[in-house]
């Protein structure tokens, strides 16, 4: 124990952070710090822009199970809920689905147990539009747009759809880990799944036949008749869950189920190699961080990105197999990079 308290006298090649209290000369990044964090060195499932985002289902690998699943889904117009164990790749399979098929940036609605099925729909800032009225009305006469302070929220823009050439196809919508909702959150949507539009009070009352409100993802705005949001093409919905709890069986006959597996060694071999392209000089030391994470997960529950994070350490040079590394600390780090799910110690 006290040697996990005393600073290390034998900093290791691949620390830039050694834990020595002085700072950086100038109080600025050395040129070494600078390289080293530079964004684009970083792991490419951390790095980040739109088109990062749109490429991140490339890699994905479904099996012919779930080949077939994705496209009933997409020809019955009918939700994926998709569950499994956390690692399986059902946020990834979204933006496979999207990136495949041309449909554009995934929208992402992520659920907590205070979500409501309003949140997904549209917001209206009423309080602003409030502030505003005294200074707008003093200068035109009339009171300001309120389509200029309802935006349309992640399942509210999938239903408006987008336009090409004059016709409508869908968006990809994500609805993020939904079995931590509230108890009617499921019930809601599949009303909303089966009647195919929702309405807007706010816009409804008001005399403006048509408004034009701001989607989700900021793109082009959408025009709204008579405060009715119909369902202009019916959305790639994909709903994962980590089966936290169960489902009415309303919801569950509406929907197309799918359950990921974990996958074997032969596919996390390939997992690997399509993610982070190692040189052909580390096959020998991946191979024994393959057998190591195997072995291990017969007993523990892990993530294939619990590998790929070690596999990316060892492709930086680190040593967690062997080397001049005191063999304790490479222990430790390889319990932290492996530590099981079910929040159990290592």
């Amino acid at each position: 124990m006290a040697d996990d308290q005393t600073p290390a006298t034998d900093p290791q090649p691949w620390w830039i952070y050694r834990g020595t209290g002085e700072p950086a000369p100038g109080a600025v990044p050395t040129q070494a710090v600078i390289d080293h964090l530079d964004p684009a060195q970083a792991p490419n499932w951390r790095q980040f822009g739109k088109e990062t985002k749109r490429e991140r289902g490339a890699d994905f690998e479904p099996d012919r199970e779930v080949i077939h699943r994705v496209n009933a889904a997409l020809l019955l117009r009918r939700p994926l809920l998709v569950t499994g164990p956390p690692g399986t790749g059902k946020t990834s399979l979204t933006y496979a689905i999207a990136y495949e098929l041309g449909l554009g940036e995934v929208l992402r609605w992520s659920i907590t147990s205070r979500t409501a099925l309003h949140d997904g729909l549209y917001h209206y800032d009423a309080i602003a539009r409030l502030q505003d009225t005294p200074q707008f009305g003093d200068r035109q006469g009339q009171r300001p747009s309120i389509g200029d302070y309802l935006k349309l929220g992640p399942l509210g823009t999938a239903f408006a759809g987008q336009q090409v050439e004059g016709r409508y196809y869908p968006r990809v919508l994500l609805i993020d880990e939904i079995d931590k909702s509230d108890i009617d959150l499921p019930n809601d949507l599949l009303h909303i799944f089966e009647e195919g539009e929702f309405e807007i009070p706010e816009l409804k009352r008001d005399a403006a036949p048509v408004h034009q409100v701001a989607p989700w993802d900021d793109g082009a705005e959408v025009a709204i008749e008579r405060g009715l949001m119909p369902c202009r093409a019916f959305p790639v919905v994909v709903m994962t869950s980590n089966g936290e709890r169960e489902f009415p069986p309303a919801f569950l006959r509406r929907c197309l189920q799918l359950r990921l597996q974990r996958p074997d060694r032969a596919k996390l071999r390939r997992i690997v190699y399509a993610r982070l392209k190692p040189d052909a000089d580390l096959a020998d030391r991946i191979e024994d961080l393959l057998t190591l994470f195997c072995e291990r997960a017969r007993t523990k529950d892990l993530a294939a990105d619990q590998l790929l994070n070690a596999v990316y350490l060892v492709m930086q040079r680190v040593d967690l197999l062997e080397g001049t590394q005191p063999l304790a600390d490479r222990e430790r780090l390889m319990e932290a990079l492996f530590k099981s799910l079910d929040g159990d110690q290592p």
